[in-house]
């Protein structure tokens, strides 16, 4: 858990480094502060249990198992990616290991982990999916729609909502009238609960529940997970922001994800101080190492563009 958590968090800062040098082009939308539900979330899948991610996804790649190398060379539009360049930050996608690919339109991929889950229960497997997306998405008919069809037809999918407080610009409070988004769950008679998002193992307990109640047989779950992001909505966004206080801001960094749990495990003398800088310094290591591949490889071409158009 704690090295997933650090991978995701040095992942996101090196990229946001990069973007802001002007080496990669396209929009960022970095999950730091959120790494939590990725990594607990995740932790309880199998690697060939689906998965939809959205615009906000480096997280749950990397903690569903995704190569670095490929991720970092994909952001570059590099040959080497895991799309050869072509898909950027919001598109990414690995089949082999069920990521049945991130998305930049709100709501988008829960119809998408919806028809999955319908897949497994037609083919009789044991698989699960789970859709990760944010608060703003509860808002998006497809949310519903998708939900209903899950409860009516029993299928094997856990949503995850990612309540990070902001829809893009807009308090989520200002547009929803109720405070845990969890209870739309009573609506279709299926289990619901809300929990700390930047809790992790809360997160796994909660999800290694609900995707074994999934794959049991027993149908959808919906989890909220409270959790703060800690940069703009995506990279271009200044960071002074007047729709979020300062205040809040310094707030919700005190509830770090993985300082917290580093706190809790140094506690518990599960690892020491010499444990954590060795994890440090192997993913710094990784990280370095993989934006070092994306940089060596060529770069797709313009010309390449039409290829891959359809399977």
């Amino acid at each position: 858990m704690y090295g997933t958590m650090l991978k995701i968090r040095i992942f996101e800062e090196t990229i946001a480094k990069s973007s802001r040098a002007g080496e990669m082009e396209g929009f960022l939308h970095p999950c730091i502060g959120q790494e939590a539900v990725a990594t607990g979330v995740c932790l309880s899948l199998n690697e060939d249990d689906y998965i939809t991610t959205n615009h906000r996804g480096h997280g749950h790649m990397i903690a569903k198992g995704a190569d670095i190398k490929k991720m970092a060379a994909e952001l570059y539009g590099r040959i080497t990616g895991y799309c050869k360049g072509k898909s950027g930050s919001m598109h990414i996608a690995d089949i082999n290991i069920g990521v049945l690919g991130a998305n930049g339109i709100v709501a988008a991929g829960i119809p998408l982990a919806t028809g999955a889950a319908y897949s497994i229960k037609l083919r009789k497997t044991s698989q699960v999916a789970v859709s990760f997306f944010g608060d703003g998405a509860t808002t998006e008919g497809t949310f519903h729609e998708s939900v209903n069809m899950a409860a009516a037809w029993t299928l094997p999918i856990v949503f995850i909502i990612e309540n990070n407080n902001y829809l893009v610009g807009t308090q989520y409070r200002r547009v929803c009238n109720i405070e845990n988004l969890s209870d739309l769950s009573k609506g279709y008679n299926i289990p619901g609960v809300s929990l700390d998002g930047n809790d992790v193992i809360a997160v796994y307990q909660a999800a290694h529940k609900a995707v074994s109640d999934a794959r049991s047989g027993k149908g959808p779950t919906i989890i909220e997970c409270k959790t703060y992001r800690w940069t703009g909505h995506h990279l271009l966004e200044s960071e002074d922001i007047p729709y979020r206080p300062k205040e809040e801001i310094e707030l919700w960094k005190k509830k770090c994800p993985i300082k917290n749990f580093e706190k809790f495990l140094l506690k518990e003398n599960i690892i020491n101080e010499e444990d954590i800088n060795k994890i440090k310094k192997e993913t710094y290591a990784l990280i370095d190492e993989a934006i070092k591949f994306a940089k060596d490889s060529p770069v797709t071409k313009p010309e390449e563009s039409l290829e891959d158009v359809f399977a």
